[in-house]
């Protein structure tokens, strides 16, 4: 089997995806992956694949409540990743994402990529309100206080935020802090590296 590469993982997610917000999304979630593959021992390039292709068919096929229908996220791309030679356990975390889907997680990799989609999303939208839009001085407990407030960030599903870091068995606070410091390695990438003055 011929392994895939992260340029292999790009290139089928760009030729996918268009949306400029919902790549920065994949690339996110892929930096928070890496990241926690880091910080478990675990196989980093794996999880990093699993974080930038799990969202990949979702604007073409965005109706997440077809559960069985293979022509709907995620199945659809899982399909696509099958016929390419993607590892099992890259696709089996992909679906599992969907909890519409009623798989159970199994691997730490299926936790992590559930624990982190949705907060990656929630962390976006707080660094994009922050004056210097900027993930540089963004903190957990402006992240936390937001997640509050149900009007902020409508989109984010609060509950699987909360069962995520539950089900990986980490403290929210921490879980938050974690992601955000993740994120804010690749800042540039997601536009949210604010205005930094040019040193004279």
């Amino acid at each position: 089997m011929v392994l895939k590469t992260r340029d292999d993982a790009w290139e089928l997610m760009t030729a996918h995806t268009e949306s400029e917000s919902l790549r920065r999304h994949m690339l996110a979630v892929e930096a928070i992956m890496r990241a926690y593959a880091r910080e478990f021992g675990e196989d980093e390039e794996l999880w990093g694949l699993a974080g930038l292709l799990h969202d990949f068919d979702y604007e073409k096929h965005p109706n997440p409540r077809a559960e069985e229908d293979p022509n709907e996220h995620p199945l659809f791309g899982t399909q696509i990743l099958e016929a390419q030679g993607y590892p099992e356990s890259v696709i089996y975390a992909i679906k599992s994402h969907a909890d519409y889907l009623n798989l159970p997680r199994i691997s730490r990799m299926d936790k992590t990529l559930f624990a982190v989609d949705e907060l990656s999303g929630l962390v976006t939208a707080a660094a994009l309100v922050r004056p210097d839009k900027s993930l540089h001085h963004l903190e957990a407990k402006s992240v936390r206080k937001k997640m509050k407030d149900r009007a902020f960030a409508r989109g984010v599903n609060r509950e699987d935020v909360v069962n995520g870091a539950a089900e990986l068995g980490v403290d929210l606070d921490t879980h938050i802090e974690f992601v955000i410091l993740a994120m804010r390695a690749v800042a540039p990438e997601l536009g949210l590296a604010g205005s930094t003055p040019v040193a004279g």
